[in-house]
Order: C-alpha cells, then sequence, then structure tokens
C-alpha cells in the first residue's frame, strides 16, 4: 500500500521515470462532479519540466490520457484511470550509476530495502511520479471547488532569499507572473539570480514553499491519529525532497506567551464564529475551524549534482562519482502545483469523511 494514499477519495500511482509512463487511480471520487479536462492538463503543464531556462530541459508535454471514470464531461464514481506518456526518456545518461551510490539518493536504501533497483532516473523513487499527484490532485481541486475551497502555494524562500511579507499581505494571483512562482516581484528577480548563481556554479538550491487554503469548511479532520495537520504533514513530506513541515505559526509561535497566541473567538456580522488571530492555522483540536490553512514546506536542495562528488558502489569500495543527465537548479518553482495537489487531496478527503459523519 505504499502508493496508495488516501481514506475515502483515495489514489494509487504508478509507474517509472524511464518506464513506459506514469498514472494514478482515483477510488471513491463521487458520483456528478464536473470535470473540465483542460484543468487537469493546466495542472500538469505548471509542473512538467522544460517551461523555463531554471528548470530540467527534459522535454516532456505530460498530455493526460483520461481511460475510464468520466463521462459527458463529469465523474460516474467509478474508478479514474489517468496516464501520462514518458516521451523523453535518456536511460543511457544513468549507466554510470548502475552500481554506483548517488550521495543523498534512494540509491542505496532502494538496494538495502528491495535487494535490486531500477537506476534509469531514479525509478520509482523519481520526482517524475508527482506528475501522476498533480493530475489527481486537480481532480480533487474540481471536487472542492464545488464547495467554494481555494488553494493555493508559492516560493516564499529560495536559499537565504526571503519574500519579506506574509501571505495576507501579499496579491497571490501574482504566482504566475514569473518563473520561480514568487507573487512578490522584487524578490522573485533576486531569486531567479540565486538559481541562476546555482546553475553556473554546477551546483543546487533549496527553499520553502507556503500554502494556503482558503473557504474551508469547519470540521474537516478525524480526532487523534487523522488530525488535519497530522494528515496534511503526511501528504507534504512524502514529496520528494521535502524535508519539513510547519503548520500555522509553526516553531515562530513557540517564541510566543499563550496570552498573544490564543486565537480568540467571536461571532461576526453574519452571525458566523471567526477568531481574532490565526495563530492556530484554521485548526484546533486537529479539526478545521473555518479560518485560512496555512503552512510551510521546506524542500532541501537537489540531491544530483553536475560536479565530482566521493561515495561508494555497490562492492562498498570508494569512487568519484560526477551527475549526469538534466536536473534542476533549484526543484521549488515546479513543486508548488505539487503542494497544491496534495493540499487538494487530502482536503478533499477529509471533507468526504466529514460529511459521512453526521447527518
Amino acid at each position: 500500500m505504499s502508493s496508495t494514499f488516501g481514506s475515502l477519495f483515495r489514489i494509487t500511482t504508478f509507474g517509472e521515470s524511464h518506464g513506459a509512463g506514469i498514472g494514478v487511480i482515483i477510488d471513491g471520487c463521487p458520483a456528478g462532479v464536473a470535470v473540465e479536462t483542460t484543468h487537469i492538463q493546466a495542472a500538469l503543464d505548471r509542473r512538467r519540466p522544460g517551461q523555463s531556462d531554471l528548470t530540467t530541459p527534459r522535454k516532456e508535454s505530460d498530455t493526460v490520457q483520461i481511460q475510464s471514470g468520466l463521462f459527458e464531461g463529469y465523474t460516474t464514481g467509478t474508478p479514474i484511470s489517468l496516464f501520462i506518456p514518458n516521451a523523453d526518456q535518456r536511460s543511457d545518461d544513468y549507466s554510470h550509476i548502475a552500481k554506483a551510490y548517488r550521495p543523498s539518493h534512494a540509491d542505496y536504501t532502494y538496494d538495502a530495502k528491495y535487494g535490486r533497483r531500477d537506476h534509469r532516473g531514479g525509478g520509482r523513487s523519481s520526482a517524475r511520479e508527482t506528475a501522476a499527484r498533480v493530475a489527481a490532485g486537480a481532480i480533487a481541486g474540481q471536487l472542492l471547488a464545488h464547495f467554494g475551497v481555494e488553494i493555493a502555494a508559492y516560493v516564499s524562500s529560495v536559499g537565504e532569499v526571503e519574500v519579506p511579507l506574509e501571505y495576507q499581505e501579499l496579491d497571490l494571483s501574482l504566482t504566475e507572473t514569473n518563473p520561480v512562482r514568487c507573487p512578490h516581484p522584487e524578490t522573485a528577480v533576486r531569486m531567479e539570480a540565486r538559481i541562476r548563481e546555482a546553475q553556473a556554479a554546477h551546483d543546487t538550491v533549496g527553499g520553502v514553499i507556503t500554502g494556503v487554503a482558503r473557504h474551508v469548511p469547519a470540521g474537516l479532520g478525524e480526532p487523534v491519529f487523522d488530525k488535519l495537520p497530522a494528515v496534511l504533514g503526511h501528504a507534504l513530506l512524502s514529496i520528494n525532497a521535502v524535508k519539513g513541515f510547519e503548520f500555522g505559526s509553526g516553531f515562530a509561535g513557540t517564541k510566543l506567551p499563550g496570552s498573544v497566541h490564543n486565537d480568540e473567538f467571536y461571532t461576526d456580522e453574519t452571525g458566523a464564529v471567526r477568531t481574532r488571530t490565526n495563530h492556530s492555522g484554521g485548526s484546533q483540536g486537529g479539526i478545521s475551524n473555518g479560518q485560512d490553512i496555512y503552512f510551510r514546506v521546506a524542500f532541501k536542495p537537489v540531491a544530483t549534482l553536475l560536479q565530482p562528488q566521493q561515495t561508494i558502489n555497490d562492492q562498498g569500495e570508494a569512487i568519484t562519482l560526477v551527475g549526469r543527465g538534466r536536473h534542476d537548479a533549484c526543484v521549488l518553482p515546479r513543486a508548488v502545483p505539487i503542494v497544491e495537489a496534495m493540499t487538494q487531496l487530502v482536503l478533499a478527503d477529509l471533507l468526504l469523511r466529514a460529511r459521512a459523519n453526521r447527518l
């Protein structure tokens, strides 16, 4: 079940980086959800390689094929099958690592677990698998749109370059106006320069993506183990290169006294229950309270470097390895739609679970 995620809205992804293609089976999506296939393709276009000179030059159109589960523009309630062919594999680029363990890659750990591995682009451990998640997330997003839920993510830091404002102070409609996917234009310029600096040095750089979910109804999330932040953390930490997750005030909240950190309740002019602050990040007791859900996801620098590194081969012999092939110097711009997709999948699943809990 390691390739399956979700409870009621459940996905199973399949395929390898250099196989025939990758895909996803969605089970549990209710019948009657209006699905625009152009929305699925648009989400994939935001994740695909080769979209700018800041990303890997691998050329993949990532054209999705809908094989089942949709009829006349609506879901049928049966399993939805989406397939994305691979078109630009260059498996020979990875022949030099067939017996070598790349630093900070899954090569050694896959060997340790399975006794064998697909070295072509990392096989199943490749970030190419996330295209299947993005396709599934696009359908989950259209289910959420029926309930008015909106999800957005953006790059908030690259290396030491950070957006100086909180998400509430930004115009998130500007996120797609630059190749870095940062809604703060001045910072976006500096981020792009930082990525190009890493490219020129044959190095890589990490950063942080901030995510926001608005108009989430109160009552999503399960007590104890499947708390909303816990499930969301599980989802986001499953993305390649993610090394950290902060929900709401996160670690910064530890520096505030309780008298400041507590979110006081009040009733607004429409009679809706609100909080005056939102240090909780839209969740209390692991259940959504109707406020914005916000979080931060930390991505490490890409592990493949086009410069010499010391490592060992599968015989334990010390070797010098230089990365080859086509790789991102910074994964952040292409990871934005992946973060959005995993958030969509989590909230769609929790929404269906909440609706099953009461009449």
